[in-house]
């Protein structure tokens, strides 16, 4: 009986060192002052120096993933752009909550350890992280045969924010009439991509390599349209407005997730036909394949975060975001509970 190796149970070291090699510069170029150490150590450091001018100053955190859309990216072969829907997912969560995000952290986890496509996720991640202004201080990437097949990955993030106890959103102050301010997505984000599989490949058959006149790309290039990052906005939009809530819709769509950020005892009325449709929802719609109620549920439909504002500031807000992205009055609230979508 030979000697057996690492490389032979399938766990290829010096692959995995190749890929460090690759990435090393560009997460470095995500760093900033607070950042302590290099790439390499145990862990990663961040000085909250910056922020004892803080009252209070409170740590808040969000992790998460990109869901079952990677397997359109491992089928189209295209793995840049899905680094940056892992930092949108996390970093839009904490600012909903009011927190400026610090930095951010991945994992990724694949069957068989290819530098090159490595190398593409976490330019991606970069990329995430630079828009969001948030530092790459470490990551784990873990070679797992058996776990995955060779060409399978899977990722996670997470990040930490910071913001002053008394500046935190909690959307207690929030009452009937004011209004729901919806701030346009880039397309689907992260979420409903098991729906979107159903539909697309399962039922109609569809390749992904398909040319749909509508999206003026093929349909695995549409859905492959990275999460839009909301921070910088938000961060404006806070120094300057009184914004008594903010709901990222992810799972749960529209209809589920602005309740999460009002008070228990009112409820909201959404006007679908206020914003713009997005040429994937319409495509959706057109098939009628889905119940209405269902793609508000399961889908963002081209609102990728919501805004609960005073009805007396509306105007000035809605102006502001407007020059910088596309923004709609999408609904109220009502002092009735539930979700009236008319």
């Amino acid at each position: 009986m030979g000697i057996i190796t690492y490389k032979e149970s399938g766990v290829d070291i010096d692959e995995g060192n190749k890929a460090v090699n690759l990435i090393k510069e560009k997460v470095k170029s995500t760093y900033n002052k607070n950042v302590i150490g290099d790439l390499g150590s145990f862990s990663g450091l961040y000085s909250l120096k910056d922020f004892l001018n803080m009252k209070e100053p409170v740590l808040l955190s969000s992790t998460d993933g990109v869901g079952t859309k990677l397997k359109i990216a491992q089928i189209m072969d295209i793995h840049d752009t899905v680094g940056i829907d892992l930092v949108a997912m996390c970093v839009n969560d904490l600012i909903c909550q009011g927190a400026k995000p610090l930095f951010f952290l991945d994992y990724i986890a694949t069957g068989k350890l290819k530098s090159g496509k490595i190398n593409d996720i976490v330019s991606g991640i970069v990329k995430g992280c630079k828009q969001s202004g948030t530092a790459l201080i470490g990551g784990e990437t873990a070679e797992m045969p058996g776990m995955y097949n060779d060409d399978e990955y899977d990722l996670a993030g997470f990040s930490v924010g910071v913001c002053d106890k008394e500046k935190i959103i909690t959307g207690n102050t929030v009452k009937e009439g004011d209004i729901l301010i919806g701030i346009s997505s880039s397309g689907v984000h992260s979420n409903g991509y098991s729906l979107i599989r159903k539909i697309f490949l399962d039922t109609l058959k569809w390749d992904l390599n398909k040319y749909v006149d509508e999206f003026g790309k093929t349909l695995g290039e549409i859905l492959l349209t990275p999460t839009k990052i909301y921070v910088n906005i938000v961060m404006e939009l806070l120094s300057k407005y009184n914004i008594k809530s903010i709901s990222h819709i992810t799972g749960g769509g529209v209809i589920e997730n602005i309740p999460r950020v009002i008070p228990k005892n009112l409820g909201i009325k959404i006007n679908k036909n206020s914003w713009e449709e997005l040429d994937i929802f319409k495509v959706i719609k057109s098939l009628n394949l889905v119940e209405t109620n269902e793609l508000y549920r399961s889908f963002n439909m081209g609102i990728g975060l919501v805004l609960v504002v005073d009805k007396e500031e509306v105007d000035e807000i809605l102006k502001f975001i407007n020059a910088k992205e596309k923004a709609y009055v999408v609904g109220e609230v009502t002092n009735n509970k539930g979700v009236i979508l008319c």
